[in-house]
């Protein structure tokens, strides 16, 4: 089971951490927040992580802004923002794409290749849920379930965005 992350923005959450237990690969698809963040990830499992558009302290300066990621036979590319894939993942061998940045859970196939965003796992954004995702390449077809780590709490931080993105 491979543990898909994105968008902590500093808070990891008890229940992004249950939800990531278990978990044979955690990969962060950026912006991370805080050294801490990776750390607390380090621990649950061996971690694969990228810098995000807000990961610009220098803790994160060793960050790359894309990673591979290797499970088995499956090769996985690891980016911040889709809009910023500058290869053609199937011509390139991976199987997989994970990313973050737009805080929306997706999961969708183009061309043979698998494309999610686990959502954001930090603060709550606008009406956006709170999620990471599990995702296992164990059998075929592969599954992708997405976990709310949230809840519905009115006094948890959100983030808001001046430009409404």
């Amino acid at each position: 089971m491979i543990g898909l992350i994105s968008d902590t923005h500093g808070l990891l959450r008890e229940e992004a951490l249950r939800a990531l237990q278990g978990s044979d690969l955690i990969i962060h698809a950026g912006d991370v927040g805080g050294p801490e963040i990776l750390a607390k990830l380090k621990a649950l499992a061996p971690l694969v992580v990228v810098r995000g558009n807000i990961d610009n302290d220098a803790w994160a300066s060793a960050l790359p802004a894309t990673a591979v990621a290797e499970v088995g036979s499956v090769t996985i590319y690891v980016l911040h923002n889709l809009q910023e894939l500058d290869l053609d993942p199937a011509a390139a061998g991976f199987q997989a794409v994970i990313s973050g940045h737009s805080h929306k859970p997706v999961r969708k196939e183009k061309a043979g290749v698998l494309y999610i965003n686990p959502g954001s796992a930090g603060p709550r954004r606008f009406s956006l849920p709170t999620t990471v995702a599990r995702l296992d390449v164990g059998k075929k077809p592969w599954t992708v379930e997405f976990v709310d780590v949230g809840g519905a709490s009115s006094a948890e931080p959100r983030i808001e965005s001046p430009t409404g993105r």
